[in-house]
Formats: structure tokens, sequence, C-alpha cells
């Protein structure tokens, strides 16, 4: 089968593209490390936080007594043998493991610790105004403004799409964070990943 020039030059011009590609030089580590590339985009979903309500699961290796499951209390401690309170809320289950093992090592020789959040339960945001169910919803897993939205049951006839604020807990302030819908359907805007306390208000 023979081939016309234009058929010729645009095969060319792929495997142009594919040889440049792949002499591109790789992504930054560190970059990637700190959640964003040259861009400044997120490239990476935040590690969980551990917060109020959720249970966790401690193990202890070759350690029974001091293994078992609990739950975060509201002022965001736990309660293990030999440490009595211990701060969980605020810290990802790496984090919590190597302050277990810094303050465990005062009582037993080289302890290995493993954190599991076995059940999310602080993971809440609110969703008010214009909607059809507003509401205060418990979350599973990572959730965009979108998810939540559907969770409320989507928009009332009287909503203001274009002007829908987030309120993000920061400190003693609140953050407010603009969010446009119809420039979301129009390929305008990205969506918003909600965290823990966030606000979204529908005027």
């Amino acid at each position: 089968m023979r081939m016309n020039h234009d058929t010729v030059c645009s095969l060319l011009a792929r495997v142009l593209v594919i040889a440049t590609l792949a002499a591109a030089e790789p992504v930054d580590a560190e970059a990637l490390k700190a959640g964003t590339a040259d861009n400044g985009r997120s490239t990476a979903i935040e590690a969980y936080r551990i917060g109020p309500e959720d249970m966790l699961l401690i193990s202890v290796w070759k350690n029974e007594a001091l293994s078992r499951t609990v739950t975060v209390r509201p002022d965001g401690k736990i309660s293990l043998a030999l440490l009595n309170d211990v701060q969980a809320a605020g810290l990802t289950a790496l984090e919590l493991r190597d302050n277990l093992e810094k303050r465990l090592a005062e009582f037993i020789p080289s302890p290995e610790v493993s954190v599991i959040v076995s059940e999310v339960r602080s993971f809440k945001v609110s969703v008010i105004g214009e909607v059809v169910r507003a509401g205060r919803f418990e979350l599973k897993s990572r959730t965009t403004v979108v998810d939540a939205l559907a969770m409320a049951g989507g928009f009332t006839q009287f909503a203001t799409r274009s002007k829908i604020v987030i309120l993000r807990p920061e400190g003693t302030a609140m953050k407010r964070i603009p969010f446009n819908y119809n420039k979301l359907l129009a390929g305008e805007q990205e969506t918003i990943d909600l965290r823990n306390g966030d606000i979204v208000l529908v005027p």
C-alpha cells in the first residue's frame, strides 16, 4: 500500500514527538516529594491526618499487652498503657508511629510499632446555602467540592453557581476559596479537593 506525502509527514512528526519525550529530563524528585512539579500544580495527595473519633489499630511487635484498638478522643488524644495520654489528632499514621516508638523506647528496647487508621470518622465537611439537602457529611476518602455538592443533592433554582465559596479553617482564621462551577463545566477551572472541616457555601 502506497502512502501519500501528507501521511508520511504525519508519521515522521509523531516519531519526532516520541523521541523528544524519551529524551526529556525526568521530573525533579524533590518537587514530587513536595507535591508540586515545575508548573506549581499539586502532583500528590496530601497524607491523611488523624482526627477526633477516628479508630486506630496500634500494634507493638511481640507485646500484646500494648497492642490495642483505640478511638481518638474529642481532645485529639489517645490513651495507651505506659504512656497515658498521647496526642494523635493532626498527625499522620507514620508521624504517630515514630512518636510512639520514641516514647516507648524509655520502657522497652527497640520497640517496633505500627499504626493503622482502621476507620475514618473525623473527615467531615458541611454544605450550606442554595442546595437541595444542606448538612454536614462524613467522608471516607478523597472528596472534591463537586462530590460534596452531589451529596447535598445539587443546586436549587436560586443558586449562584459562579460565586461558590469554600470556607477553610486555618488556625483561628477562616480562609475563603472562590469556586466557579460554571467555569468548571467550561473547562476553565479545576475542581478543588476538600479538607476536614471545610464549609462549602452556595449563595
